[in-house]
């Protein structure tokens, strides 16, 4: 959000409950378009936890992000505590050693490294337990927004019709992908295409009667 407010990024990707509260506190920014229908986040557990329910005995690996995002939501839903809450550091070996670990995780990527590391585990996906934010916001100042409306909204067609060709075709897409980062495989980008697709995180909600980036 600095970048946005110091006018280093003309736009910037974002969480619904981050631009509310930025709102709340009087910056100036505004949601231009939803990518994501639903947040693509949720929880991965241990085999031995099989409903959100399950989680009061457990210590719960969450980012800063999500301390301000989704964690109040679910600990007010599951009567959990922040006591129980450590910090997650974008790294899975503390949830592989350790049974009584659970950690936030994205469909679309620790899932797939916590199957392939042979460890048996849940994935509880938010937008599925009552989460109701959409994710991936795309998130601009509303002077930039007032200044260049046509290049706004450009901008906004010009993603979601990115959307369209890399669900159609990934394999472009994934070789610049790879390029920028090239610790990403072939096999972790199929899985992530294979879960937007099947959650329909872009086609599905609002998406499927309103058009796709509303």
């Amino acid at each position: 959000m600095q970048l946005l407010l110091s006018k280093r990024a003309d736009v910037i990707i974002g969480y619904d409950l981050q631009l509310l509260e930025g709102i709340q506190r009087g910056f100036q920014a505004k949601a231009i378009a939803a990518p994501f229908q639903y947040d693509p986040q949720g929880l991965l557990t241990h085999a031995d936890v099989t409903s959100l329910q399950g989680l009061k005995d457990k210590t719960l690996l969450v980012s800063s992000s999500g301390q301000a995002t989704w964690w109040p939501w679910l600990k007010a839903q599951y009567q959990l505590s922040d006591a129980q809450v450590r910090p997650y550091t974008f790294n899975i070996q503390p949830f592989v050693v350790d049974d009584a670990v659970a950690q936030q995780a994205y469909v679309s990527s620790e899932v797939f490294q916590v199957q392939k590391a042979g460890v048996k585990a849940n994935f509880f996906l938010f937008s599925e337990h009552g989460y109701p934010p959409y994710g991936g916001i795309l998130i601009a100042r509303p002077d930039t927004i007032a200044e260049r409306k046509a290049a706004m909204a450009k901008f906004v067609r010009a993603s979601m019709e990115g959307w369209v060709s890399y669900l159609k075709d990934p394999a472009p897409g994934n070789a610049l992908i790879k390029q920028d980062n090239p610790k990403m495989t072939d096999d972790l980008l199929a899985w992530g295409v294979t879960q937007i697709r099947e959650h329909h995180l872009i086609d599905g909600g609002d998406a499927a009667s309103q058009g796709w980036g509303r």
